[in-house]
């Protein structure tokens, strides 16, 4: 998936067993071997690179990369899987949180025994590869990674004589009190920011919605889901942000580059934006991971990124987990980090962003990285997003538990459809 846009989440599959049944090359020479990915995943100069020197290791064949929108691709997808596009694919970079909903179409080969070892499966970002098994069978191979920090105002953090940046949530409230003045904010927080509030509710160990069976029930009536929204309140009073709207309603990057704000919870590519905004903050912006409930570890965050696919339709199945295996190398990986200043896609790369403050800042974070519950109706559940009048309903005052439960109850609703 990818931020701010990022992140929508968007049954049968053959066993691995079948799959590699079915997995012979249709010739020994010159193959063509397609590769989907999103527009903006990589930049021009990492695809050729990564081209020539892959077709270099693997002579007589020929990458075909192509570059596809994230508008429509749920369907352009699908009907890959299912056969009935007139285009095709070898291997398809897909949103994290799209696994699910691929996996009910069908005709997603499963990997779990492919290549799972040399991949580093067990180094792998949880936010990544958690979505991309489902029942135990893995299907998504994590790509990379990306997840909000705190980005907060050097010069403004200096002025209320905040030496450090907070490293748990006492802290957190304490510095953010300092720095909520007559004529600032100590941080601008949407009220109907909900990646932010699933962050607090996992903290506290609630959750969004769980599977029981073969339902899924809606959790934000529990009460450590209560106790993360309740944070989230707490946090929101320290500043001006609307309770009636979203990050983007206004953008929270053009509120923190008129100067007056000392923090957002975004991920750092906004810097770019507010300093091309407000050129006089470029040197003044630093980042931090968000705070856990104690200093031994940082807050979870919502983790958005992008995981690889194989049709079972492919007719070159071992070169695709050839291009697999390259595209999640430690080389590669380092490559794409370092070019993008996204996160590796396993916690034992972290130290190959280290150069870079905000990836850096993103890595620690994404440790502790989560992804949206496993359902393939999940992008449902965003679209008429029941979170956030929820949101807005406790911050204004209304009764938290009933607000939950009315929400918690349209969540069910929409994941238990056609069950």
């Amino acid at each position: 998936m990818r931020f701010l846009a990022v992140c929508t989440a968007l049954a049968a599959a053959t066993t691995a067993l079948t799959g590699c049944g079915q997995s012979g090359d249709a010739a020994a020479d010159a193959q063509k071997v397609t590769l989907w990915l999103m527009k903006g995943s990589a930049s021009d100069d990492f695809i050729r690179t990564f081209t020539a020197s892959f077709e270099r290791e693997h002579p007589g064949v020929d990458l075909d990369v192509r570059i596809q929108e994230w508008t429509g691709i749920v369907e352009k997808v699908n009907a890959v899987l299912e056969g009935r596009s007139k285009e095709s694919a070898d291997v398809i970079e897909v949103g994290n949180t799209q696994v699910a909903r691929y996996v009910e179409t069908g005709g997603l080969s499963e990997l779990t025994l492919e290549g799972l070892r040399e991949w580093g499966s067990k180094d792998w970002i949880k936010g990544l590869s958690d979505p991309g098994s489902i029942d135990g069978a893995q299907y998504g191979v994590p790509w990379y990674a990306a997840n909000r920090v705190v980005i907060y105002h050097k010069e403004l953090f200096a002025n209320a004589g905040i030496k450090s940046t907070p490293k748990n949530r006492a802290e957190w409230i304490q510095a953010t009190q300092k720095l909520d003045k007559s004529e600032q904010q100590g941080i601008y927080l949407a009220g109907q920011n909900w990646y932010v509030l699933a962050g607090f509710i996992w903290d506290e160990g609630g959750e969004l919605a769980v599977e029981t069976g073969s339902r899924w029930v809606g959790s934000l009536d529990d009460e450590k889901a209560l106790a993360g929204m309740e944070f989230y309140k707490q946090l929101q009073a320290l500043g001006d942000g609307p309770k009636g709207a979203d990050e983007e309603t206004p953008p929270q990057s053009e509120v923190f580059a008129r100067g007056q704000v000392a923090q957002i919870i975004a991920p750092p590519g906004q810097v770019a934006e507010i300093e091309a905004a407000n050129p006089a903050l470029k040197g003044k912006l630093g980042y931090f991971p968000i705070p856990g409930k104690t200093s031994d570890k940082p807050g979870s965050v919502f983790t958005g990124g992008s995981d690889l696919i194989i049709p079972e339709r492919t007719k070159h199945r071992r070169k695709a987990v050839d291009v697999i295996t390259a595209l999640v190398s430690e080389k590669w990986q380092t490559e794409l980090a370092r070019t993008m200043s996204y996160v590796p896609n396993k916690t034992t790369l972290a130290h190959v962003v280290a150069g870079n403050e905000g990836a850096a800042t993103m890595a620690v974070g994404a440790a502790q990285g989560r992804a949206t519950p496993k359902s393939a109706r999940w992008a449902e559940v965003e679209a008429k997003n029941p979170i956030k009048p929820f949101m807005t309903a406790v911050l204004t005052g209304q009764d938290p538990k009933q607000a939950a439960r009315t929400a918690s109850e349209a969540i069910g609703t929409v994941l238990n459809a056609d069950r």
